[in-house]
């Protein structure tokens, strides 16, 4: 973990959050507080076992499944 400097603490005061560069690959971030993070995650973060696309080949395939054995 990096520990902040008094000039980059009174940086996350600003109403932005800060913008810091890595010298070395010319990187851009943005520090948010670890809490605001958290609620980003989650609402962007899926955890699901399955992509978009292989639940669609899916549901395709029991929808063919079911059209082969309906009475």
């Amino acid at each position: 973990m990096i520990e902040l400097t008094a000039e980059q603490r009174q940086a996350l005061t600003a109403e932005q959050p800060p913008r810091v560069i890595d010298p070395e690959t010319r990187k851009r971030y943005v520090l948010v507080a670890e809490e605001v993070y958290e609620r980003l995650k989650e609402l962007l973060y899926d955890d699901s076992p399955w992509t978009e696309e292989e639940m669609d080949l899916l549901a395709e395939e029991a929808g063919e499944l079911l059209d082969r054995y309906e009475p």
